[in-house]
């Protein structure tokens, strides 16, 4: 502070801007840990989801309803009962606007999964295989949702029955 006759006269402007760019610097921290923490939450939902509706293709497979066949679309596990309404995935990730579901094998099959946003994710090391969603026509004309579902991709969290 800059002293005027003895008195207090206020702060300078280098001053003010050294707290100013202090502030700032702070600010982008905090931030960029939000954003990791945002990733993270979605991450952690999206895995929740597909745990959800694995459980509810389980009790859709184990049903008089399933007849020891897994359906055809995540659709039949809302109509039938199974699940209150199937998840859409949160936003994050581009073009992921419903998680991937394809039935294989005469419906005796299927991977279910989702693309995560974080490449360090623990759920990452549970991947099952490579699908694609065209491989659901073995189930009887089966609709797979989403696009292509290869599971090649570094943050493609699939799981199987």
């Amino acid at each position: 502070m800059k002293r005027r006759n003895g008195l207090r006269a206020g702060f300078t402007l280098i001053e003010l801007l050294v707290v100013i760019a202090i502030i700032g610097i702070l600010s982008s921290v905090v931030v960029a840990s939000l954003n990791s923490a945002r990733k993270k939450a979605r991450d952690a939902r999206r895995v929740d989801d597909v745990k959800q509706l694995q459980l509810a293709l389980e009790l859709y497979f184990d049903s008089n309803t399933g007849n020891g066949k897994y359906p055809k679309n995540l659709t039949a596990l809302e109509l039938g009962g199974f699940i209150p309404k199937v998840p859409a995935p949160p936003s994050g990730v581009a073009g992921e606007t419903a998680y991937k579901y394809a039935p294989l094998a005469s419906c005796s099959s299927y991977h279910l999964g989702t693309v995560l946003e974080d490449t360090g994710n623990i759920a990452l090391n549970s991947k099952k295989g490579q699908v694609q969603g065209t491989a659901a026509t073995s189930c009887g004309g089966a609709d797979p949702t989403g696009t292509d579902f290869d599971g090649t991709g570094p943050t493609v969290y699939d799981v199987v029955p």
